[in-house]
């Protein structure tokens, strides 16, 4: 059935090796190391009624231990090409090379979204955001396999139904992202300084901006510093980055759930945003408020709670599905229960449920 697509094929391949989270259990895998291939694919096994689960970086999916019963199809295109204000990537680009290569070449607006896992391909369909910035304000465009009708289009961002941490294209099956295109800034500069934090390290108001390089090299040292940059050797970076979006509570709500926290924490500053729907906790200040403190449970426990970052729940280097679905369950419910917010997670689940 693939033998015409240019896919390689290989069967009982542990998907534990292809995700951050290092977990997931064997699937028959079919690598596409070009656009032609991965279409041809995608369309050959959709005719023939195979399951499939699209996978390139792998950092934002939990994957069952027993793995998938379909065809992992892994997109390993990489092509990059820069214009004077914009950059066009394939799907299975990584995107930190993306990031580096715009900021080389003079060009900003990308620099805030350094040091994240994972492809270029997923960065719309999660809405991929950090430090004040995300994806929907910056794309251009998205190339499109449309897995109903088998044609290729390229998408706008008002087609897109972008919202907080998702898309249209999330949690479903409908088309496979063959490419992105990002509008940048020709001058070098960042993207406005939005994120307080981030702003303060580069001695900056809120709403200036920097160099883009300078900014990339903050958000980088920022980002390592909460365990949130891959490195093999570091067990806090085995995760799949925030496992939990921060909650946005609808206005009618908020002061209930103010008072909520008050009678549990006593009168302390909060941190929020500003939402469209209403108002953003901080789903790490909420979790480790809830008893979740870093490290969490324990030194010897398979999953634990990072210990530079509450937000990530990470691998040990012996944790399967299971231990890290209870984790996640743990944390939410007690957050559930002492605040009366529930947190989402953010990964994609593959053949478990949290």
């Amino acid at each position: 059935m693939l033998a015409a697509t240019g896919a390689r094929v290989r069967n009982s391949v542990p998907l534990a090796g292809l995700t951050t989270l290092r977990v997931g259990g064997p699937a028959t895998v079919a690598e596409c190391a070009s656009t032609e291939s991965l279409v041809a694919t995608v369309r050959a096994l959709d005719a023939a009624g195979v399951p499939v689960l699209l996978l390139a970086g792998g950092s934002n999916l939990l994957i069952a231990d027993s793995g998938f019963d379909g065809v992992v199809v892994r997109i390993t295109t990489g092509a990059v090409e820069l214009g004077a204000d914009r950059v066009l990537a394939e799907a299975g680009a990584d995107w930190d090379a993306v990031v580096a290569a715009t900021v080389a070449a003079g060009l900003g607006g990308l620099e805030c979204l350094s040091g994240i896992p994972g492809s270029a391909g997923a960065t719309p369909v999660q809405n991929v955001g950090a430090y004040g910035v995300e994806v929907a304000q910056l794309l251009r465009r998205v190339r499109l396999l449309d897995r109903a009708s088998g044609e290729i289009h390229w998408a706008t961002p008002d087609e897109l139904g972008f919202g907080y941490r998702t898309s249209a294209l999330k949690h479903t099956d409908r088309a496979v992202v063959l490419a992105v295109e990002f509008t940048l800034h020709p001058d070098g500069s960042s993207a406005p300084l939005n994120y307080r934090e981030l702003a303060a390290t580069l001695d900056a108001a809120e709403g200036q901006t920097r160099p883009a390089a300078r900014v990339r090299e903050a958000v980088l040292r920022l980002r390592a510093g909460k365990g949130m940059v891959l490195d093999p050797e570091d067990h806090d970076t085995w995760s799949a980055g925030s496992f939990f979006t921060n909650p946005v509570v609808p206005a009618a709500r908020v002061d209930d759930v103010r008072s909520a926290i008050a009678a549990q924490v006593g009168d302390v500053t909060i941190p929020t945003y500003p939402a469209a729907e209403g108002v953003k906790f901080s789903a790490g200040w909420l979790i480790e408020r809830a008893g979740f403190g870093k490290g969490f449970p324990d030194p010897d426990a398979p999953a634990r709670l990072s210990t530079k970052h509450t937000l990530a729940l990470t691998n040990r280097g012996s944790a399967g599905a299971a231990d890290l679905v209870a984790l996640a369950r743990t944390v939410r419910d007690g957050v559930e229960e002492r605040f009366g917010i529930r947190l989402e997670p953010e990964p994609v689940t593959v053949g478990v449920t949290i």
